[in-house]
């Protein structure tokens, strides 16, 4: 679809609509704010899953309809590597897992969104720099403490309507560990509006990428009706399975990229169950659901 048609969809956007999400979101976070910063001062255990509660209420806020298919595995500690088009995965994606992302480390100097990623105890990489040790130490540490991690291995945010490479780099501080480590591919896209297939002419424009302005975006999305967003589990690995990062990589951007196909085309989790596995003789963890949100 050409610049017409964008800005056909922008134009039946509710300025009205826009204000209430906003002011509804931003009370909400307030609101909520307190508990989490009080949970970790405290060190209580239920800082884990409080965010999935905070995420579940503002996706309903925000006319984010979350469709799921399969499930977040429940072994620990584990990494969910997952596709990534924007901020409005962050939302969806933490209504559904227990867990903390890695992210830029420039996320951590933004207002507001900096301050929930550090409540939601978010380990922040710097993607400038030459060597990773730092970053896997970071995430190590966490992996060591039995926590569940949210990666986005494209390194960036995309379109929607494909998945870029994966990025093994990181994946390798998954190796060399005498504890055993889970990994979960995930996929996401964002799929109707209002109940209608969104087509691939109209998927950038709910995806937030490449140099786009933040707040402008945000205001364009937040006067949409609902916006229908998938999500697809497929069954997690041990990453003792795997010779390599690159082949873990590899793998985890086949389930994902198929998964992300097959959800725009309307035909999510048909084969998930059914996708071949690199080394024959291993057997899949099963799925175990996750603890309620506290």
């Amino acid at each position: 679809m050409g610049e017409g048609q964008l800005g056909k969809l922008e134009r039946m956007g509710s300025t009205g609509l826009r204000v209430r999400r906003v002011a509804v979101c931003l009370a909400w976070t307030l609101a909520m704010m307190p508990v989490q910063i009080l949970g970790i001062a405290l060190r209580r255990p239920w800082v884990a899953t409080f965010p999935r509660f905070y995420h579940r209420r503002c996706c309903r806020i925000l006319g984010l309809d979350v469709r799921q298919i399969g499930q977040p595995t429940g072994e620990r500690p584990v990494l969910f590597a997952a596709n990534h088009t924007g901020y409005l995965d962050i939302a969806v994606l933490g209504s559904l897992i227990p867990g903390s992302f890695v992210a830029k480390s420039e996320v951590a100097g933004w207002p507001l969104f900096g301050w929930l990623a550090k409540l939601q105890r978010s380990v922040f990489v710097d993607r400038q720099v030459r060597s990773t040790a730092l970053q896997r130490d970071a995430i190590a540490e966490r992996l060591a403490a039995k926590d569940a991690l949210i990666l986005f291995p494209e390194g960036t945010s995309g379109d929607g309507n494909f998945v870029l490479p994966f990025k093994s780099a990181l994946f390798s501080v998954v190796f060399n560990k005498t504890e055993p480590i889970t990994v979960q591919p995930v996929s996401i896209a964002y799929t109707k509006l209002d109940g209608l297939p969104i087509g691939r002419g109209l998927r950038p424009f709910f995806a937030w990428y490449g140099d786009m302005d933040l707040g402008s975006h945000m205001w364009r999305v937040l006067g949409l009706g609902r916006i229908e967003a998938a999500v697809e589990f497929h069954p997690p690995v041990l990453v003792a399975e795997f010779a390599s990062r690159k082949e873990l990589a590899q793998f985890c951007y086949d389930r994902v990229s198929g998964g992300v196909g097959r959800l725009l085309a309307g035909r999510g989790g048909e084969q998930a169950a059914a996708a071949p596995r690199p080394a024959p003789n291993q057997a899949t963890p099963a799925d175990i659901p996750a603890a309620a949100a506290g």
